[in-house]
Protein backbone atom coordinates (compact mmCIF):
# COMPACT_ATOMS: atom_id res chain seq x y z
CA UNK A 1 0.00 0.00 0.00
CA UNK A 2 1.16 3.61 -0.45
CA UNK A 3 0.18 6.77 1.40
CA UNK A 4 -2.19 8.90 0.03
CA UNK A 5 -1.69 13.16 0.46
CA UNK A 6 -3.84 13.13 3.67
CA UNK A 7 -2.00 10.37 4.91
CA UNK A 8 -4.45 7.63 4.10
CA UNK A 9 -3.48 4.04 2.80
CA UNK A 10 -4.07 3.60 -0.75
CA UNK A 11 -4.37 -0.19 -1.74
CA UNK A 12 -1.79 -1.14 -4.76
CA UNK A 13 -5.60 -3.28 -5.76
CA UNK A 14 -7.25 0.35 -6.30
CA UNK A 15 -4.43 1.27 -8.58
CA UNK A 16 -4.23 -1.55 -10.66
CA UNK A 17 -7.97 -1.33 -11.48
CA UNK A 18 -7.42 2.66 -11.84
CA UNK A 19 -4.66 1.78 -14.16
CA UNK A 20 -6.63 -0.82 -16.38
CA UNK A 21 -9.73 1.78 -16.69
CA UNK A 22 -7.18 4.56 -17.45
CA UNK A 23 -5.65 2.36 -20.50
CA UNK A 24 -8.84 1.03 -22.08
CA UNK A 25 -11.09 4.14 -21.17
CA UNK A 26 -14.24 1.53 -20.03
CA UNK A 27 -15.10 0.17 -17.10
CA UNK A 28 -16.45 -2.80 -18.88
CA UNK A 29 -13.52 -3.82 -20.94
CA UNK A 30 -11.26 -2.80 -17.62
CA UNK A 31 -12.94 -5.02 -15.69
CA UNK A 32 -12.62 -8.33 -18.50
CA UNK A 33 -8.96 -7.29 -18.22
CA UNK A 34 -8.87 -8.03 -14.38
CA UNK A 35 -10.93 -11.19 -14.82
CA UNK A 36 -13.61 -9.52 -11.94
CA UNK A 37 -16.90 -7.62 -12.25
CA UNK A 38 -17.91 -4.36 -13.32
CA UNK A 39 -19.37 -3.23 -10.00
CA UNK A 40 -16.16 -4.09 -8.27
CA UNK A 41 -14.24 -1.94 -10.36
CA UNK A 42 -16.34 1.00 -9.93
CA UNK A 43 -16.24 0.65 -5.94
CA UNK A 44 -12.62 0.74 -6.26
CA UNK A 45 -12.30 4.01 -8.36
CA UNK A 46 -15.07 5.50 -6.28
CA UNK A 47 -12.98 4.50 -2.97
CA UNK A 48 -9.49 5.78 -4.77
CA UNK A 49 -11.43 9.39 -5.29
CA UNK A 50 -12.12 9.62 -1.95
CA UNK A 51 -9.31 8.97 -0.95
CA UNK A 52 -6.70 10.94 -3.05
CA UNK A 53 -10.16 14.35 -2.50
CA UNK A 54 -9.77 14.77 -6.56
CA UNK A 55 -11.60 13.39 -9.48
CA UNK A 56 -9.72 11.28 -12.13
CA UNK A 57 -12.27 10.03 -14.25
CA UNK A 58 -14.86 12.00 -16.04
CA UNK A 59 -18.01 9.52 -16.79
CA UNK A 60 -20.68 9.81 -19.36
CA UNK A 61 -23.24 7.23 -21.19
CA UNK A 62 -21.01 7.53 -23.88
CA UNK A 63 -16.92 7.63 -22.86
CA UNK A 64 -15.04 7.70 -20.36
CA UNK A 65 -11.75 9.97 -19.86
CA UNK A 66 -9.08 11.02 -17.71
CA UNK A 67 -9.41 14.79 -15.76
CA UNK A 68 -6.07 16.68 -15.46
CA UNK A 69 -5.42 15.51 -12.11
CA UNK A 70 -6.21 11.86 -12.87
CA UNK A 71 -3.37 11.86 -15.65
CA UNK A 72 -0.89 12.93 -13.22
CA UNK A 73 -2.38 10.08 -11.04
CA UNK A 74 -1.73 7.66 -14.01
CA UNK A 75 1.93 8.40 -14.34
CA UNK A 76 2.36 7.95 -10.32
CA UNK A 77 0.43 4.64 -10.30
CA UNK A 78 2.24 2.64 -12.85
CA UNK A 79 5.47 3.66 -10.62
CA UNK A 80 4.34 2.75 -7.85
CA UNK A 81 3.11 -0.63 -9.47
CA UNK A 82 6.12 -1.31 -11.21
CA UNK A 83 8.37 -0.46 -7.84
CA UNK A 84 5.66 -2.97 -6.22
CA UNK A 85 6.66 -5.48 -8.98
CA UNK A 86 10.15 -5.18 -8.52
CA UNK A 87 10.20 -5.45 -4.81
CA UNK A 88 8.33 -8.90 -5.17
CA UNK A 89 10.91 -10.15 -7.87
CA UNK A 90 13.50 -9.07 -5.42
CA UNK A 91 12.02 -11.49 -2.61
CA UNK A 92 11.56 -14.01 -4.64
CA UNK A 93 15.57 -13.88 -6.00
CA UNK A 94 16.69 -13.34 -2.43
CA UNK A 95 14.24 -16.42 -1.39
CA UNK A 96 14.96 -19.04 -4.26
CA UNK A 97 18.23 -20.03 -2.85
CA UNK A 98 19.21 -19.57 1.17
CA UNK A 99 22.42 -21.10 2.46
CA UNK A 100 21.82 -21.59 6.51
CA UNK A 101 24.48 -22.06 8.73
CA UNK A 102 23.16 -25.30 11.27
CA UNK A 103 25.00 -27.84 13.59
CA UNK A 104 23.93 -31.02 15.43
CA UNK A 105 20.76 -30.41 17.58
CA UNK A 106 18.59 -28.60 14.59
CA UNK A 107 17.06 -31.19 12.93
CA UNK A 108 13.20 -31.16 13.59
CA UNK A 109 13.36 -26.82 13.14
CA UNK A 110 15.36 -27.12 10.13
CA UNK A 111 12.39 -29.18 8.42
CA UNK A 112 9.60 -27.44 10.06
CA UNK A 113 11.11 -23.95 8.98
CA UNK A 114 12.03 -25.02 5.78
CA UNK A 115 8.31 -26.28 5.05
CA UNK A 116 7.28 -22.85 6.29
CA UNK A 117 9.72 -20.96 3.86
CA UNK A 118 8.11 -23.77 0.99
CA UNK A 119 4.84 -22.73 2.06
CA UNK A 120 5.87 -18.85 1.09
CA UNK A 121 8.00 -19.58 -2.32
CA UNK A 122 7.57 -23.00 -3.60
CA UNK A 123 10.64 -22.53 -5.62
CA UNK A 124 12.61 -22.23 -3.17
CA UNK A 125 15.80 -24.02 -2.33
CA UNK A 126 17.95 -24.29 0.39
CA UNK A 127 21.81 -25.37 1.21
CA UNK A 128 22.75 -26.60 4.80
CA UNK A 129 26.52 -25.89 5.61
CA UNK A 130 27.20 -27.25 9.44
CA UNK A 131 29.99 -25.73 10.36
CA UNK A 132 31.05 -24.67 14.06
CA UNK A 133 29.94 -21.55 15.58
CA UNK A 134 32.57 -19.19 14.62
CA UNK A 135 33.06 -20.62 11.73
CA UNK A 136 29.50 -19.99 11.08
CA UNK A 137 30.14 -16.39 12.02
CA UNK A 138 32.69 -16.19 9.75
CA UNK A 139 31.26 -17.45 6.83
CA UNK A 140 28.18 -14.72 7.12
CA UNK A 141 30.47 -12.00 7.49
CA UNK A 142 32.13 -12.71 4.25
CA UNK A 143 29.09 -13.69 2.54
CA UNK A 144 29.09 -17.23 2.40
CA UNK A 145 25.82 -18.14 4.20
CA UNK A 146 22.78 -16.15 4.35
CA UNK A 147 21.70 -16.73 7.94
CA UNK A 148 22.73 -18.87 10.34
CA UNK A 149 21.14 -20.36 13.31
CA UNK A 150 22.60 -20.55 16.60
CA UNK A 151 22.33 -20.84 20.58
CA UNK A 152 23.30 -18.41 23.42
CA UNK A 153 24.28 -15.34 21.29
CA UNK A 154 23.32 -12.03 22.65
CA UNK A 155 24.94 -9.93 20.00
CA UNK A 156 27.82 -9.89 17.00
CA UNK A 157 30.09 -7.39 15.81
CA UNK A 158 28.90 -6.36 12.24
CA UNK A 159 25.96 -9.08 12.23
CA UNK A 160 22.38 -8.47 13.09
CA UNK A 161 21.20 -11.24 16.07
CA UNK A 162 17.80 -11.61 15.80
CA UNK A 163 16.16 -13.61 18.81
CA UNK A 164 13.89 -16.46 17.27
CA UNK A 165 13.02 -19.51 19.72
CA UNK A 166 13.64 -20.56 23.19
CA UNK A 167 14.69 -24.19 24.06
CA UNK A 168 13.90 -25.87 27.72
CA UNK A 169 17.62 -27.03 29.73
CA UNK A 170 17.81 -31.03 30.81
CA UNK A 171 19.59 -32.87 33.20
CA UNK A 172 20.68 -35.73 31.07
CA UNK A 173 22.22 -38.49 33.55
CA UNK A 174 22.48 -42.38 33.42
CA UNK A 175 19.84 -45.11 33.31
CA UNK A 176 21.55 -45.70 36.27
CA UNK A 177 21.64 -42.64 38.47
CA UNK A 178 19.51 -42.62 41.50
CA UNK A 179 17.36 -39.46 39.75
CA UNK A 180 16.95 -41.62 36.48
CA UNK A 181 13.16 -41.97 36.91
CA UNK A 182 12.30 -38.73 38.36
CA UNK A 183 10.28 -36.30 36.30
CA UNK A 184 12.00 -33.51 36.96
CA UNK A 185 15.39 -32.62 39.32
CA UNK A 186 16.58 -29.60 41.05
CA UNK A 187 20.21 -28.94 40.73
CA UNK A 188 21.04 -29.33 44.30
CA UNK A 189 20.03 -32.89 43.95
CA UNK A 190 23.27 -32.78 41.29
CA UNK A 191 25.56 -30.77 43.02
CA UNK A 192 27.14 -33.67 44.43
CA UNK A 193 27.58 -35.88 41.13
CA UNK A 194 30.48 -34.50 38.39
CA UNK A 195 29.07 -32.46 35.75
CA UNK A 196 30.33 -33.26 32.33
CA UNK A 197 30.12 -30.29 29.74
CA UNK A 198 31.59 -30.28 26.12
CA UNK A 199 34.78 -28.41 25.81
CA UNK A 200 34.17 -24.87 24.96
CA UNK A 201 36.25 -25.22 21.51
CA UNK A 202 32.84 -26.96 20.06
CA UNK A 203 30.33 -24.29 20.83
CA UNK A 204 31.74 -21.63 22.89
CA UNK A 205 28.38 -19.75 22.66
CA UNK A 206 26.67 -22.86 24.02
CA UNK A 207 29.38 -23.85 26.65
CA UNK A 208 29.42 -20.79 28.04
CA UNK A 209 25.26 -19.82 28.66
CA UNK A 210 25.30 -23.09 30.40
CA UNK A 211 27.70 -22.63 32.05
CA UNK A 212 26.40 -19.37 33.58
CA UNK A 213 23.18 -20.46 33.53
CA UNK A 214 24.14 -23.39 36.28
CA UNK A 215 26.54 -20.31 38.44
CA UNK A 216 23.53 -17.94 38.18
CA UNK A 217 21.63 -20.67 40.40
CA UNK A 218 24.33 -19.86 43.47
CA UNK A 219 25.09 -23.47 42.98
CA UNK A 220 28.82 -24.51 41.76
CA UNK A 221 28.43 -28.39 40.51
CA UNK A 222 31.56 -30.45 40.69
CA UNK A 223 33.08 -30.37 37.30
CA UNK A 224 34.39 -33.28 35.66
CA UNK A 225 37.06 -33.56 32.70
CA UNK A 226 35.56 -31.69 29.67
CA UNK A 227 33.65 -33.98 26.82
CA UNK A 228 34.25 -33.93 23.17
CA UNK A 229 31.30 -33.37 21.15
CA UNK A 230 27.39 -34.33 21.60
CA UNK A 231 28.04 -37.83 20.75
CA UNK A 232 30.70 -38.35 23.05
CA UNK A 233 28.83 -36.59 25.78
CA UNK A 234 25.90 -39.01 25.58
CA UNK A 235 28.33 -42.10 26.00
CA UNK A 236 30.50 -40.74 28.34
CA UNK A 237 27.46 -39.80 30.90
CA UNK A 238 25.75 -43.09 29.81
CA UNK A 239 28.46 -45.04 31.08
CA UNK A 240 29.12 -43.18 34.31
CA UNK A 241 26.16 -43.41 36.55
CA UNK A 242 27.71 -40.65 38.70
CA UNK A 243 28.03 -37.74 36.13
CA UNK A 244 25.50 -35.67 34.30
CA UNK A 245 25.33 -33.12 31.68
CA UNK A 246 22.91 -29.98 30.47
CA UNK A 247 21.31 -30.22 26.94
CA UNK A 248 18.60 -28.08 24.90
CA UNK A 249 15.25 -29.87 24.35
CA UNK A 250 16.23 -29.66 20.49
CA UNK A 251 19.73 -31.62 21.18
CA UNK A 252 17.89 -34.22 23.47
CA UNK A 253 14.90 -35.07 20.52
CA UNK A 254 17.82 -36.37 18.46
CA UNK A 255 19.41 -38.71 20.87
CA UNK A 256 18.78 -42.53 20.20
CA UNK A 257 20.50 -43.79 23.16
CA UNK A 258 18.95 -46.10 25.67
CA UNK A 259 21.65 -45.43 28.04
CA UNK A 260 20.35 -42.09 29.22
CA UNK A 261 17.89 -40.18 30.66
CA UNK A 262 16.45 -36.71 29.71
CA UNK A 263 15.05 -34.92 33.13
CA UNK A 264 13.50 -31.42 33.03
CA UNK A 265 15.30 -29.05 35.44
CA UNK A 266 13.49 -27.51 38.62
CA UNK A 267 12.89 -24.80 38.42
CA UNK A 268 12.07 -24.45 34.81
CA UNK A 269 15.46 -22.94 32.61
CA UNK A 270 15.93 -22.30 29.27
CA UNK A 271 18.18 -21.13 26.46
CA UNK A 272 17.56 -18.57 23.62
CA UNK A 273 18.50 -19.22 20.17
CA UNK A 274 18.70 -16.85 17.47
CA UNK A 275 18.50 -16.04 13.47
CA UNK A 276 21.67 -14.49 12.57
CA UNK A 277 21.79 -12.83 9.71
CA UNK A 278 24.27 -9.71 7.60
CA UNK A 279 22.49 -6.42 7.96
CA UNK A 280 22.11 -5.84 4.31
CA UNK A 281 19.59 -8.84 3.96
CA UNK A 282 16.49 -7.94 2.91
CA UNK A 283 14.08 -7.16 5.75
CA UNK A 284 10.75 -8.68 4.21
CA UNK A 285 12.54 -12.03 3.55
CA UNK A 286 14.25 -12.14 7.19
CA UNK A 287 10.98 -11.45 8.35
CA UNK A 288 10.29 -14.38 6.85
CA UNK A 289 12.74 -16.84 8.05
CA UNK A 290 12.26 -15.41 11.40
CA UNK A 291 8.68 -15.97 11.55
CA UNK A 292 9.38 -19.52 10.24
CA UNK A 293 12.38 -20.81 12.70
CA UNK A 294 10.17 -19.63 15.65
CA UNK A 295 8.92 -22.12 18.26
CA UNK A 296 5.59 -23.41 17.03
CA UNK A 297 3.97 -21.29 19.59
CA UNK A 298 5.26 -18.64 18.58
CA UNK A 299 7.70 -17.67 21.61
CA UNK A 300 11.03 -16.19 21.62
CA UNK A 301 12.94 -15.28 25.18
CA UNK A 302 16.16 -14.06 26.08
CA UNK A 303 19.82 -16.08 26.23
CA UNK A 304 18.94 -17.84 29.38
CA UNK A 305 16.08 -17.69 31.74
CA UNK A 306 15.15 -19.20 35.28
Amino acid sequence: MSRSAEGGTVELRALRYFVAVAEELHFGRAAERLHVAQPAVSQQIARLERELGVRLLDRSPRRVRLTAAGQRVLDAARGTLAAAGQVRIAAQQVMATVRIGTAAGMTARLERGIDALRGRAPEFDVVLVDLPVEARLDALGQGDLDLALIRGVRSVPGLEVLPTWSERLFAVVSRHHPAAEQEAVGLAELADDTLRVPAREYDPLLHDAVVSALHSTGLHPRAGRPTGTLQDTIVEVGSEPQSWTVLPADQIAEIRSTRIRAIPLKPEMTIGGSVVVAPKTASSAVKCVVAAFRDEDGSAQGLVDT
